[in-house]
């Protein structure tokens, strides 16, 4: 199969393209046919080494995420599966050998159900970031008549956030980082936005929710802790994906006092059950027109150092990789 594959972390010069064998599935295995890959930063992350990691296995085929069709499944696995339609998660996620390949190998369950309907792009692109954000909004419990806060509503995991938080039957608010931005927030999904280069978003936001929000989708906890401390409600929940200072400062006692949760959300070890019922709601909101992605670039596998390049100069919208003909 063509593949693209790295043997030492370093810039995306490190990654090679060419013929490696064709990998069969195992027990309780399916393989994919991969037709899209999907970049996310922490791909890129991994094959840099970000924050010292060093290469868990002596050669890596990038990427977790990708739809694309069943054309095979191992022993235990139910054979009316083969032609499925599917998109994957997790492909790389304490695995060796991801979807930067023309076929992907993944347990049984990581191989979700593409209703034909729906774009190969949009199912290479629920896994990281559509599970990532079905937990940060779901994760506590339903949202309905809820105010949802997300910030940084127009990046990969914040526009499924809000999304599924509108699905899910909350008020979203959300904000981005330049008022040169808000024209492009979908109001049908995201009901007020707020710029942070504005002169107040703090009060801004407490202007669309005087008595404070009740859940917030957090890009930057280092960025926007003080913001949050003045935003959330009694009780609130802020669930953290990302920040910028590794050694991150709170209000500590502030948030103390209104009784505020913090989550963490490192997706590679959320619980098993977690993921399969982000997967079972992704795709129930994808099926009815609830999901949509921006789409930043599309780029053939011979061309996977450009696309990573892009994803590390911080590319908006979702950088994809085709793997077929």
């Amino acid at each position: 199969m063509l593949a693209s594959w790295y043997d030492e972390q370093g810039p995306a010069a490190v990654l090679h393209v060419g013929e490696l064998p064709d990998p069969q599935a195992g027990p309780g295995e399916v393989r994919v046919r991969v037709t899209v890959s999907g970049i996310n930063p922490g791909d890129t992350k991994k094959r840099r080494g970000w924050l010292g990691s060093s290469m868990p296995y002596p050669r890596v085929i990038p990427h977790s995420d990708a739809a694309g069709v069943i054309d095979a499944v191992g022993e235990g696995v139910d054979a009316r599966r083969v032609g499925q339609r599917v998109w994957v998660y997790g492909a790389q996620s304490y695995r060796a050998f991801g979807t930067a390949a023309q076929y992907t190998v993944v347990p049984d369950q990581q191989a979700v159900r593409l209703p034909d309907h729906l774009c190969d792009e949009l199912g290479a692109s629920l896994g990281i970031p559509g599970i990532t954000a079905h937990r940060a909004v779901f994760a506590d419990g339903p949202v309905d008549g809820r105010l949802v806060l997300v910030h940084g509503v127009l990046g990969g995991v914040g526009s499924l956030a809000a999304q599924l938080a509108r699905w899910g039957g909350a008020t979203v608010l959300g904000t981005v980082r330049r008022s040169s931005d808000l024209d492009r927030v979908d109001p049908a999904v995201v009901s007020h936005v707020v710029a942070l280069d504005s002169g107040d978003p703090a009060a801004a936001i407490r202007s669309y929710a005087p008595d404070g929000v009740h859940r917030v989708v957090e890009v930057s906890l280092s960025a926007n802790a003080d913001l949050d401390n003045a935003v959330t409600a009694l009780d609130a929940v802020i669930a953290a994906y990302g920040t910028h200072a590794d050694r991150t400062e709170l209000p500590f006692w502030p948030l103390l006092f209104n009784n505020v949760t913090l989550r963490l959300l490192g997706s590679d070890d959320f619980p098993a059950a977690a993921k399969r019922a982000a997967a079972r709601e992704l795709t129930a909101a994808a099926a009815v027109g609830a999901l949509t992605v921006d789409v930043g670039g599309r780029f053939p596998l011979a061309d996977i150092a450009e696309a990573h390049d892009r994803v590390d100069a911080g590319a908006r919208g979702r950088v994809l990789i085709t793997t077929g003909p």
